[in-house]
């Protein structure tokens, strides 16, 4: 494998063009990338850096980096004239004439991240982050360009003031070393971390830096030797390989000691190996020999050959205990995935002659081999609009710090962020899956939609074309993806019904008229209404009734606003409550069948019991009380928990024969103290058709506590109450009470 210049070696562009050659060879791609060369040697001929050197040093660099990526000459040119517009003031349409279309987008890319407007320091940091997420969202070699520019820059900042220093260390690991992560660009990730940890905690940098070479000549000697001991146990079979050792890096040393609170010497894989081979198979021989040869550390090794990470990392991973005792990792690949662990995407994609290049093709495949960058170019595209840091904190929260993987039927791996639900997992799986999900499998059970899924749940989500997403799966989606996706699915939904809202707004504003024996024409003309639309937050009277069918709003609370009802809110309720008591007064006197029975027994004296009143549609148990018969009680009463087995005898609702039509339900219902809340309480239990039998309300540390005795013919009935009521603004709880 060739060996690249790095930090503190010297560079020229004699360099680059070696390194160049190695994979391009048409004359006019070469001539391309010494036409840019030409130019930035005039145009930024009197710039210097902070160090002394020639600003051109800084671009030379940069297209060598691109190199080592083996990127096309288009991307290395662009990277050599990277600053040229910003810094020179060349303008596009001389870009365009001397260098083509192409290449002045990458630039325009590339300085777009760079050109920033002054702002508060979050805000000026949440932009610049959004520009290059959008920036890689349209054409990764923007973003390619800009990793090998922070890597050079990174490698010169100690030319930079320490508060610049601090601040571009921050920048560098929070966005652009996770970028280069999940692309899968394992040098320069591993050398971006190395520099941050040097100017944001020199001492820590310094102390692990030291004990590494402390322990470098011990380090050198155990693993020449078993290098050696490997070579050993590999003889004789015809597996063709190559191995070299591994040295940990200081990030990666410094994360497990701070995070993990590991001392230097419990990290395994500070003695590691790479064991090289050329087919997939040969991967889990040279496996399969390790582990007979050497003891496994149980839980240490990985797969990520059947499973491949989600920058399409793929090797095997197991820790052994080799010669005199060391531990080491060691990690089994072949060439083609060690190139891709090295360079990621960029190896993948790498630049072909004779392949004509299509920017828009390339990023497909990427989105298609790359779930994670499939999910970003969608997420960035929905949110692009969005407020900067909203953009930034869901991109973090969605993409670079998702680690959950969970599985398909089919095996395939989704990745989502911590706490995503089945609903997450079916949006990520496709928007129609989302949209269409009625039930989840997880593990081969069913679980409700708000389960949170775990790294290795198999998860299965069932389908019905007929329905759509509920509004309540807002309340515990977990990204912005699905969140997105569900609101646009309601709202689009919304605009297609929105007709038929707005009649029934229309019809529970006429049943409200009425009751209140006001004028029909008057109060169901929009002209009335019109000075009040502002106080609805309504632009029209449809926007008003739209609210009203909603249930966002009533139509008790509108016309209070416009028509104040001459009677007191008390009084009305008061001649509700009359009206209401006489008719179960007159229900009494005809004693009739509650309905329950017992298997096998007739005749037996029933009665419903008065702590938790059961009624129809509620699970119920009988109690064998002394000398009053069977006492119903429901079955979650906490009064017959505590009784003796023997006297609980199995009932039933024996429903053809139940006489008595209605039965009392006493309710509690807790929420904020506001004005007009009972009010639009009651409203509501008038609009469902609910009689109400006592009504007592009170304030308890600023909730209001309202009970209330309803009269209802079952528990469905009570249920759909229970959810209407709940849609009153202010509503924090209902639950049934037990005496």
């Amino acid at each position: 494998m060739m060996k690249y210049k790095g930090a503190g070696d010297p560079m020229s562009y004699d360099d680059v063009l070696a390194l160049v050659k190695t994979y391009i060879t048409k004359e006019e791609s070469l001539a391309l990338i010494q036409k840019a060369y030409d130019f930035i040697m005039v145009k930024h001929k009197e710039q210097k850096r902070r160090s002394g050197e020639p600003y051109t040093i800084h671009l030379i660099w940069v297209a060598y980096i691109l190199a080592t990526l083996q990127t096309g000459p288009i991307t290395i040119a662009a990277g050599l004239l990277h600053d040229v517009m910003e810094d020179c003031d060349v303008p596009r349409e001389e870009m365009v004439e001397r260098f083509g279309e192409e290449v002045t987008t990458l630039v325009e890319g590339v300085t777009k991240i760079t050109k920033m407007p002054y702002m508060e320091e979050s805000d000026f940091h949440a932009e610049n982050h959004r520009k290059i997420y959008i920036a890689m969202a349209k054409d990764i070699r923007v973003i390619l360009i800009k990793l090998a520019d922070r890597l050079h820059n990174m490698r010169t900042l100690q030319y930079m003031r320490p508060d610049k220093q601090q601040r571009i260390s921050r920048e560098t690991l929070e966005v652009y070393a996770p970028i280069a992560h999940r692309l899968g660009i394992n040098d320069i990730r591993v050398e971006l971390e190395d520099l941050c940890l040097l100017y944001l905690d020199p001492k820590a940098y310094k102390e692990i830096a030291a004990l590494l070479d402390k322990k470098k000549s011990e380090r050198k000697d155990s693993v020449d030797a078993m290098i050696k001991s490997v070579e050993k146990n590999l003889e004789g079979t015809s597996i063709s390989y190559r191995i070299k050792g591994r040295a940990k890096h200081i990030y990666s040393i410094y994360k497990k000691m701070v995070y993990k609170h590991k001392r230097f010497d419990e990290i395994y894989d500070l003695n590691a190996l790479r064991i090289i081979v050329q087919t997939k198979n040969e991967c889990y021989e040279v496996l399969g020999i390790m582990h007979e040869k050497y003891r496994a550390i149980p839980g240490r090794f990985k797969d990520y050959i059947a499973m491949p990470k989600p920058n399409m990392y793929q090797s095997l991973h197991t820790s052994v205990i080799g010669e005199k005792g060391y531990v080491f990792e060691i990690q089994i690949r072949t060439e083609e995935m060690d190139e891709l662990a090295e360079r990621g995407v960029a190896s993948h994609w790498r630049y072909k002659e004779g392949k004509k290049y299509n920017a828009k093709q390339e990023q497909k495949e990427i989105g298609e081999k790359l779930q994670w960058m499939s999910e970003f170019i969608t997420v960035s595209d929905e949110m692009k609009d969005n407020e900067a840091k909203d953009f930034y904190n869901t991109l973090q929260r969605d993409i670079f710090e998702a680690n959950v993987y969970a599985l398909t039927p089919a095996g395939r791996i989704v990745e989502l962020p911590n706490g995503s639900t089945p609903i997450d997992f079916a949006y990520r799986v496709h928007t129609e899956v989302g949209h269409h999900a009625v039930g989840a499998i997880v593990n081969g059970v069913m679980v409700p939609f708000d389960t949170k899924l775990r790294t290795g749940d198999i998860v299965e989500i069932k389908t019905n074309k007929n329905s759509g997403p509920s509004e309540g799966w807002l309340k515990f989606v977990r990204t912005a993806g699905a969140r997105n996706k569900i609101r646009q699915y309601i709202t689009k939904h919304e605009e297609e019904n929105k007709k038929q809202i707005i009649e029934e707004g229309r019809r529970l504003l006429r049943d409200e008229i009425r009751a209140r024996q006001l004028d029909e024409k008057t109060y169901m003309s929009p002209d009335t209404y019109r000075t009040y639309l502002g106080s609805f937050g309504a632009n029209t009277f449809d926007d008003v009734l739209f609210a009203l069918g909603k249930k966002h709003a009533t139509a008790s609370t509108l016309l209070d606003k416009v028509a104040p009802q001459k009677r007191g809110f008390f009084d009305n309720l008061s001649q509700i409550l009359r009206h209401n008591n006489n008719i179960q007064e007159l229900n009494k006197k005809h004693e009739k069948s509650i309905g329950v029975a017992v298997t096998g027994v007739d005749g037996l004296k029933m009665q419903l019991s008065k702590c938790c009143n059961p009624i129809p549609g509620d699970k119920i148990v009988g109690f064998v009380s002394k000398g009053q018969g069977i006492k119903i009680h429901r079955a979650d009463c906490p009064n017959v928990k505590s009784v003796v087995k023997g006297r609980l005898i199995d009932v039933y609702w024996d429903y053809p024969n139940i006489e008595q039509k209605r039965f009392n339900v006493d309710l509690e219902v807790v929420g904020l103290d506001r004005p007009n809340l009972l009010s639009d309480i009651v409203t509501c239990l008038s609009q469902v058709k609910v009689n109400i039998l006592k009504i007592n309300a009170n304030i308890m540390d600023l909730d209001a506590h309202i009970r209330l005795t309803l009269s209802v013919e079952n528990a469905e009935i009570l249920q759909n109450t229970i959810d209407n009521m709940n849609k009153v603004q202010g509503v924090a709880e209902i639950r049934r009470v037990i005496h």
